[in-house]
């Protein structure tokens, strides 16, 4: 692995009155979107899973924030792209999960990232990003550090994003301890959207997460530390609400140490006006050198995380579709194509940055969106369940996005999970696996670990799938299905849901329940 100052871009950038020419961007300002600024309300805490909400669940104002927003949007995720840049080095705090690399380009986890940009340098590649992925709605700064730590680099890059593409969403994530200081700054920019990684409200708890935070000038440790942190998470929320501006809660689900505790944080939070709440599982392999990985403190599995989900319905709105993404992101959820945008390669590009065409393309993705919709509908009108019906299985699904079943098993690096009944479909999450097919052959030993991923299905919905692979699934009890191949998830899993109930019920089949699975986040992506 090459070291991280060979692979840190650390160049003099050029000037903002220098970055139009060089680039080539061409932005249309007449019909330019009205930024809406600050002045919407906060999540309204329902018990089902927000980020699935549709127009008819929030206010016009919200609507127009979250409808398009990857993030903030389960449904929209599947037809929308962010893309994150890593300007914001420095960190205040220390977190006994995280070991910020800068120069692991093969793992997908926060605080990883390939090159550290100027915010020039970002700038200039969130316009070449946008003019390739017209469905590129999102831009955030995740890191590598702390996005409130480096606020300088933060703020110069969303006032230059937001005079050269107007028309992109800015988000930011941080841990919260400088938050307070930086609300009006986050309003003047129009950062309609903030992330907090809110892991306790408790100090005993919090001690157990982070040795020492770094504030006005002086470093705190243990308790004192924790107690200051949670004070000023809790502040700067309330702040935020306040403003109208969205926040999405994060939370790590660390075993033993805050899965009780997480119930606590998400009534905190939905009281404060959290408009999310993300809890994700711990990732604590030891190659990432984090002290819990170093100290064996293992992660959750599936259930143990879905558990926690849902004993938190009926508080804040929940998040099942996190990948807890590089700081360098880009694409869709679940993909990364940040090697296609390296800066030598956008050094060859010719940028045009059209407006319009960008507003035509997600035209086009919302009319597949509504086609989703409507299968979606379909299917359940064609449902007829008994009233006392209580069977429910999950299906694992593979994907390439716009929300159909539509990938190879053997190309998979995810599976989306669906929890099934005879009236409803709800996403759970996503599970990470290794590359089955390399160099156009199946790696047969990868197969354990794919079936250890999705152990917990019933079946497994494929747009084709090879003998072997179908064999070995088969015979761990997990149904590979390749009939409903390219139909939007959500009708295939009703019509094969539907199909299964009734196999059962003449007896052909007998319905077991499945076991736990295993969380394989952070793993190495590449082949």
């Amino acid at each position: 692995m090459a070291s991280a100052s060979e692979n840190i871009t650390q160049s003099t950038s050029p000037s903002l009155s220098r970055l139009k020419p060089l680039i080539g961007i061409k932005v249309e300002v007449t019909g330019q979107p009205e930024s809406s600024g600050c002045e919407t309300t906060g999540g309204e805490g329902k018990a089902s899973c927000g980020t699935s909400d549709g127009p008819e669940d929030m206010s016009p104002e919200v609507w127009e924030k979250v409808k398009n927003h990857p993030c903030y949007s389960e449904e929209a995720h599947h037809h929308y792209a962010r893309m994150h840049v890593a300007v914001a080095p420095a960190c205040n705090i220390q977190c006994n999960y995280c070991n910020r690399k800068y120069d692991c380009s093969n793992e997908s986890r926060p605080g990883v990232v390939s090159q550290k940009l100027t915010p020039e340098q970002a700038v200039k590649k969130v316009i070449a990003v946008a003019s390739e992925i017209p469905q590129m709605t999102v831009l955030g700064i995740a890191g590598p550090g702390d996005a409130l730590a480096s606020p300088q680099k933060t703020f110069e890059t969303f006032r230059m994003l937001q005079e050269q593409a107007p028309d992109i969403k800015l988000c930011l994530s941080t841990n919260g301890l400088m938050l307070p200081e930086y609300v009006d700054e986050i309003c003047k920019y129009n950062i309609d959207h903030v992330t907090i990684t809110i892991n306790m409200i408790d100090a005993e708890v919090g001690e157990k997460i982070y040795p020492w935070i770094f504030y006005n000038h002086k470093r705190y440790y243990g308790r004192e530390a924790a107690q200051i942190l949670t004070d000023r998470q809790m502040q700067g929320l309330e702040m935020l609400t306040a403003r109208g501006v969205l926040t999405k809660v994060n939370s790590v689900l660390i075993p033993g140490v805050n899965d009780k505790h997480l119930y606590e944080v998400n009534r905190a939070v939905k009281s404060r006006g959290a408009f999310l709440h993300n809890i994700m599982p711990l990732i604590s392999e030891a190659e990432h050198g984090t002290v819990y990985g170093l100290t064996g403190q293992r992660g959750p599995s599936a259930q143990e995380l879905k558990d926690v989900q849902d004993a938190c319905m009926g508080g804040a709105n929940l998040m099942r579709h996190c990948r807890q993404c590089r700081a360098d992101a880009v694409g869709l959820l679940g993909e990364d194509r940040s090697d296609e945008f390296t800066l030598d390669q956008i050094e060859q590009m010719d940028v045009v940055y059209d407006l319009e065409k960008r507003r035509a393309y997600q035209e086009g993705v919302e009319a597949e969106r509504q086609a989703q919709q409507s299968a979606k509908h379909d299917a359940l009108a064609t449902v007829t369940a008994d009233a006392d019906d209580s069977m429910k299985v999950m299906v694992a699904v593979a994907t390439t996005g716009g929300g159909k079943v539509n990938e190879h098993f053997g190309h998979a690096t995810e599976f989306q999970i669906y929890e099934i009944t005879s009236s409803s479909t709800t996403f759970v999450g996503h599970r990470r696996v290794d590359l089955y097919c390399q160099g156009g052959f199946g790696e047969d030993e990868q197969l354990p670990s794919i079936v250890n991923a999705i152990n917990d299905c019933h079946a497994v919905l494929v747009a084709k799938i090879g003998a072997c692979p179908r064999d070995e699934l088969l015979a761990a009890g997990i149904e590979p299905v390749d009939a409903y191949a390219h139909e939007f998830i959500e009708k295939a899993a009703l019509t094969w849901f539907a199909d299964y109930r009734a196999r059962v019920a003449k007896g052909e089949i007998t319905h077991v329940a499945r076991g736990d699975a295993a969380i394989r986040q952070g793993a190495f992506m590449a082949a």
